[in-house]
């Protein structure tokens, strides 16, 4: 029996990650909300996973498990391999985040619906400039800062 825990441990550090990781992106949302919808669309394309979303009448409630800062809260909550993702996250600093893995940081948020930021994309109006904020037992710290 020894054997094969070694053998299963061994061959769980050949794979690679993001075969381990792969598993279903999980979004809980506003009930309803559908600029969460668009961020998951583009979440979707971009990892070529499933995503499901649930909504969450309770969602206070699952960002606190989450550890998720009230001042960072947005309209919905993302897991992604393990990694918080609360708010419109860019993929890019999403996929950068999960590559990395830093030290003491659990997730990153994007603190209410920044205009232009994903999902909030609207043909006509002006993007803002926003801050993507990592945070975890390491404290908290901008991860990215994105122009308007």
């Amino acid at each position: 029996m020894n054997g094969i825990r070694t053998y299963v441990a061994a061959l769980a550090l050949a794979l690679p990650a993001a075969a381990i990781a792969a598993g279903p992106i999980v979004v809980h949302r506003d009930p309803g909300c559908g600029c969460c919808e668009a961020w998951s669309r583009q979440v979707k394309a971009q990892f070529g996973r499933a995503v499901r979303i649930v909504d969450d009448a309770n969602r206070g409630a699952f960002q606190q498990t989450r550890a998720v800062p009230k001042d960072l809260g947005s309209c919905h909550t993302a897991i992604i391999d393990g990694m918080t993702f609360e708010g419109h996250v860019p993929i890019a600093d999403i996929k950068r985040a999960l590559a990395t893995r830093p030290k003491g940081i659990s997730g990153l948020a994007v603190p209410g619906m920044p205009m232009g930021s994903p999902g909030m994309e609207m043909p006509g109006m002006k993007s803002d400039a926003y801050d993507v904020i990592a945070f975890g037992p390491g404290g908290r710290r901008v991860f990215a800062h994105h122009q308007g």
